[in-house]
């Protein structure tokens, strides 16, 4: 039986104080100096330090780079699409994607910036033929990482899905066989390493077991996702209104530039291990007119 975890009272507050910070801070929303741009990004490591580089970069071109830090993952979607803000950096594509299907918006990509494998985590168990029978494993509940862990666990041979589906469409609906019993707990994605735990094994992102404080280390996951071409929906961009690159050209080149320079490339061989790789070289384009095709079929 599938159980949820919820904490509506939390996200009220966070949506709240989210709602106050974007009224409050005038630093980040659009104006009129064409050499300022507006950013909301995630207050996280991958997306924070990269975005520290990024605005001495646009500095030394005569380029103010305005941010707004916050840990929700749905306003900075929306706020984009409204034109409060200019661009964003917090998600990956396939979440983009599902995000525009749920809130009937068109937000989109305009660069790629790294790869975000992710694992299945455990503080109980050493490796994954260890998971009992009946293990509870937590998996993200939104659909556009939940069939990530069942894949990892399909192709570790420990659970059987329908393989005819995206992975960005796997859900627990496509389980074919499950001889392990395994009980799966849906989570919020940013939950997932504060629940791990109370639970036998989650899946997760590399970021928040390296950013929390668990037993566990970000390196060393019972099972990690390491096909390249299958990590593509999964590619982290920069994401803005429609149009953007074409009406803002000056602002789109700057910030390309700044944020596949050199330095970020360096930043990113350091950080937990190299397991997160940038993604200077992929045209999200292609992926993101692909899965556009795939959403209208």
């Amino acid at each position: 039986m599938t159980k949820f975890y919820t904490s509506s009272h939390r996200f009220l507050l966070g949506t709240l104080s989210i709602a106050a910070a974007i009224t409050l801070t005038a630093c980040g929303l659009t104006d009129n100096d064409d050499q300022s741009i507006s950013m909301i990004l995630t207050e996280s490591g991958p997306f924070q330090e990269p975005t520290n580089i990024a605005i001495d970069k646009l500095e030394e071109d005569g380029w103010t780079l305005d941010t707004t830090y916050v840990t929700d993952i749905v306003q900075p979607n929306q706020v984009v699409a409204n034109g409060e803000y200019d661009v964003n950096y917090f998600q990956h594509l396939a979440y983009l994607r599902q995000f525009n299907t749920d809130y009937d918006l068109d937000v989109e990509p305009l660069f790629a910036v790294f790869q975000a494998p992710a694992g299945l985590y455990s503080e109980k168990y050493d490796a994954a033929e260890d998971l009992p029978q009946g293990a509870q494993i937590a998996l993200p509940v939104d659909r556009a990482n939940n069939g990530r862990g069942l894949l990892l666990l399909h192709e570790a041979g420990l659970l059987e899905v329908d393989e005819s589906k995206d992975v960005t469409e796997i859900s627990q609906e496509d389980i074919l066989d499950n001889p392990h019993e395994f009980d799966f707990v849906e989570v919020d994605q940013q939950s997932l390493a504060q629940i791990l735990p109370d639970v036998d094994a989650g899946f997760s992102f590399t970021r928040l077991i390296a950013e929390s404080d668990l037993e566990v280390a970000a390196t060393d996951p019972l099972l990690i996702e390491e096909d390249a071409e299958a990590q593509l929906p999964y590619t982290v961009v920069i994401a803005a209104a429609p149009g953007f690159a074409e009406d803002e050209p000056e602002k789109y080149a700057a910030l390309r530039d700044a944020y596949q320079a050199d330095e970020v490339e360096e930043w990113f061989q350091e950080y937990i291990g190299g397991l997160k790789n940038t993604a200077f070289d992929i045209d999200v384009q292609d992926i993101w007119e692909e899965f556009q095709a795939q959403s209208n079929a």
